[in-house]
C-alpha cells in the first residue's frame, strides 16, 4: 500500500496506527517510510526529478520484494510524480504482487499548519525552496485505489477507514 500525498499530510502517522493494527491481528507488517529511506537506502540524492524517481523506484524494489515474501508493506511516501508511482506499480504487476494506491489527500493549507518537519515555514521564509506542493510540482493520483481525507478527522478513524479498505479486499 502506497501512500502518497502532500508533505504533512499525514502519510506516515497513518501508515505506523494501520501496522500497528495489523500487526496486532497477526499479520507481518513492515513500514517504508520515505524520510528513513532517504537517510539509509537513498543517502546522497537530491530532489531533482530524477532523483526523486530514482528514490521512488527503489522503495517500490524493497516492497515489492517484501511482499513476494508475505509481508504486508505500507510505504508513506510523496512520490510527487505520477510516472514514478506508475513504474512501482508497473514492477508490482510483473511480479504478481498487489500494488494499492492510497492518496492521503489534505489541503496544503492544513499541511501547511501542521508543518511536522517546519518545511512549510521554511519555505515561507526563504530558506528552502523546492517543497512538493508549494514550488515544486505534486501530480495527484487521478484514480487511486482510495482517497482519504484526513481533514476535520482522528487518526484512528482515518486508519479505520484504511483497515475496512483491506478487509474489503480480503488484505486484512
Amino acid at each position: 500500500m502506497w501512500l502518497t500525498g502532500l508533505p504533512s499530510a499525514g502519510k506516515t502517522t497513518l501508515a505506523f496506527a494501520l501496522a500497528e493494527r495489523l500487526r496486532a491481528e497477526g499479520h507481518k507488517v513492515e513500514v517504508l517510510d520515505g524520510d528513513e529511506i532517504r537517510e539509509f537506502l537513498s543517502k546522497g540524492l537530491g530532489f531533482s526529478r530524477e532523483d526523486r524517481h530514482t528514490n521512488v523506484t527503489r522503495i517500490g524494489f524493497v516492497a515489492e520484494k517484501l511482499a513476494a515474501n508475505g509481508v504486508k508493506v505500507l510505504a508513506p511516501v510523496i512520490a510527487p510524480f505520477a510516472g514514478s508511482r506508475a513504474a512501482v506499480r508497473e514492477r508490482h504487476a510483473a511480479a504478481g504482487t498487489e500494488f494499492l494506491e492510497i492518496h492521503v489527500a489534505t489541503p496544503v493549507e492544513l499541511c501547511a499548519e501542521r508543518d511536522v518537519k517546519g518545511l512549510y515555514a521554511k519555505q515561507a521564509a526563504g530558506e528552502i525552496s523546492g517543497l512538493t506542493g508549494v514550488d515544486d510540482p505534486y501530480e495527484a493520483p487521478e484514480n487511486p485505489e482510495l482517497r482519504i481525507q484526513t481533514q476535520g478527522r482522528e487518526v484512528a478513524d482515518s486508519a479505520a477507514e484504511l483497515h475496512a479498505f483491506l478487509t474489503e479486499r480480503g488484505l486484512a
